[in-house]
């Protein structure tokens, strides 16, 4: 039988109570041992070169050098899987470490076996993820955002609604997306990303800094507003109540997910039905596959990104097996074929 290989994995901290508490968590598992610690970014460059470990675990806010930029190196020097590990506060920084090239983020563990469980399982599904080496000297492609006017709510109709289910590559996919929708996008769009708790005001920031339309933390009671980007909490679930209002249902201990992408892309169909667009991204586990069958059955339309441009081919991968989608496309593709279902060909 054979052996099981086991996880390298480089930890990164400043604080050796922080390392200490990390270190013993990952100690438990057979399959994963500590190779290396450092206290800076300058170090763990020079760590990640000497050990090539499978994952990195990284703090953000360290001397020396700071742990974005630290990713930045290393992510030019030999690409390996980050996770970044950092405080609540963190959360904006932390976002903008992914778009640096870290894979995820996840707030630092308590004593909490759940946070513990939490960790582990981030740095298994991490250590199978292929990165790419970032070449310096060339720019990734800008896009000009035209100038957004603040929405208010009106008896402006519109037709179809868009809801998005993403987990692990998300964020990084929402940033190629968003600022890549037509101004004047004729249509709500309602995203559920799997999200530890506290950095949900993070991604929303981060994403507003990109994004052509404007982006916000979606709030019980409130009404849909064409052109407007809703991202679900973390501790509710979003879901689409009748009136084109959103609802939220708090979440239980006895959830897997946070916040779950079914319940959002389930309300949608049923209170959509035809005029519902639903996007399945990349992330891991099975979580939206039944919602966008049910968006499928309702008469909607159904997009799944393809394996090439997920960095888990997972919870697409799952709907597209359902007979649940459509449409299979590359990332780069999305956009248009949103803003031509939305807007009509131009």
């Amino acid at each position: 039988m054979a052996t099981q290989p086991v996880i390298r994995v480089l930890l990164v901290d400043d604080s050796s109570m922080a390392r200490d508490l990390l270190r013993n968590i990952l100690h438990q598992c057979s399959d994963i041992r500590v190779v290396g610690e450092a206290v800076n970014g300058l170090e763990a460059v020079e760590l990640a070169r000497q050990l090539k470990p499978d994952v990195i675990c990284m703090d953000l806010d360290m001397p020396v050098m700071s742990g974005t930029e630290a990713i930045d190196a290393i992510m030019h020097q030999k690409a390996i899987p980050i996770l970044v590990v950092s405080a609540e506060g963190d959360a904006q920084q932390a976002y903008q470490a992914l778009n640096t090239g870290a894979l995820d983020v996840i707030a630092k563990p308590g004593l909490d076996q759940s946070e513990a469980s939490r960790l582990v399982n981030k740095v298994r599904l991490l250590a199978g993820v292929s990165v790419i080496t970032r070449l310096r000297g060339r720019c990734p492609d800008s896009v000009l955002l035209p100038a957004r006017t603040s929405l208010t709510a009106t008896t402006r109709s519109y037709r179809h609604l868009v809801a998005i289910a993403c987990s692990t590559g998300g964020p990084q996919a929402l940033a190629w997306l968003l600022p890549r929708l037509k101004a004047g996008f004729q249509a709500p769009v309602l995203i559920s990303q799997h999200i530890s708790d506290g950095f949900v005001d993070g991604l929303v920031s981060w994403l507003n800094t990109l994004s052509s339309l404007p982006v916000k933390v979606a709030e019980h009671g409130e009404a849909l507003i064409c052109g407007q980007v809703y991202i679900s909490p973390s501790e509710s679930h979003m879901t689409v109540a009748a009136g084109d209002r959103i609802r939220l249902v708090p979440r239980q201990d006895s959830d897997i997910y946070r916040p779950c992408c079914n319940l959002l892309l389930e309300s949608v169909a049923t209170t959509h039905g035809a005029d519902s667009i639903g996007l399945i991204m990349t992330g891991m586990g099975r979580d939206g596959a039944s919602g966008m069958l049910a968006i499928h059955d309702s008469g909607g339309l159904t997009l799944a990104q393809d394996e090439a441009s997920s960095v888990i081919f997972g919870m697409n991968q799952e709907a597209i097996s359902m007979g649940a989608i459509d449409r299979i496309l590359p990332l780069e593709q999305i956009p248009a074929q949103l803003n031509e279902l939305v807007m009509g060909a131009s």
